[in-house]
């Protein structure tokens, strides 16, 4: 008998907070695909009107595949509801996404949603961010060296991102700088803050106060659901 996948679980169990005639955010990421083949599914079989907004290429291309309406930001001016993954999240629900280098885009989609659901494992749950994950940093080309230097004023330990020996590029075209800080993020606010007054910089994968329900999948095969 197989364990249970924590992702899946988590995964299926916040799709099914979405109602008819919502507008989704439809995040991107290993968990999050749990989430889009389960709408694929409520789309088919119990005739869920929705419209989907992707946070990515790869996202954008899953939606279609599986026949999950979709509509774009030009349409758009409020989301009803986000459901996307995240790196780390601590006990206040501020986060650290990016991993899967869709953080800009996702932050956007988070900004004009009126609900986030973040959809984890239990390995996700830290108590101080950046104890387990680095930081990632969308840059512009142009402005990366100086954008690093910058970053380890403020105590970071950038690397630029690289995938099978070539330079990551995210779907924007930026680069991205991951971040490890020695003893994690002190201050996650204030950090967020001085982050932004770096020319250059694009985007950093600090979500704060933009979480509001949180869905663990469990190997036990269980699903907490936690509410800000």
């Amino acid at each position: 008998m197989s364990t249970p996948n924590p992702k899946e679980i988590a995964g299926r169990r916040a799709a099914e907070f979405v109602e008819d005639d919502m507008t989704v955010g439809l995040g991107t990421g290993s968990t999050v695909h749990f989430t889009l083949v389960r709408l694929a599914e409520r789309v088919r079989d119990e005739r869920l009107r929705i419209r989907g907004v992707p946070t990515s290429i790869d996202t954008e291309r899953k939606a279609r595949e599986w026949g999950i309406p979709l509509t774009t930001l030009d349409d758009t001016a409020t989301i009803d509801l986000t459901i996307d993954g995240a790196d780390e999240i601590d006990d206040a629900f501020q986060m650290v996404k990016g991993g899967g280098g869709a953080l800009l885009r996702e932050k956007v989609v988070a900004s004009i949603s009126r609900r986030e659901v973040i959809v984890v494992g239990p390995e996700k749950l830290v108590k101080k961010l950046g104890s387990t994950f680095p930081l990632p940093i969308e840059v512009v080309p142009f402005a990366h060296a100086t954008v690093e230097r910058r970053l380890r004023t403020l105590g970071a330990l950038p690397t630029l991102r690289t995938r099978e020996g070539r330079t990551y590029t995210t779907d924007n075209g930026n680069l991205i700088l991951d971040c490890r800080f020695e003893h994690g993020i002190a201050d996650p606010h204030a950090l967020e803050s001085d982050l932004a007054r770096i020319p250059g910089l694009v985007e950093s994968g600090l979500f704060i106060d933009l979480a509001h329900i949180l869905v663990i999948g469990h190997p036990t095969g269980e699903c907490h659901v936690r509410k800000k």
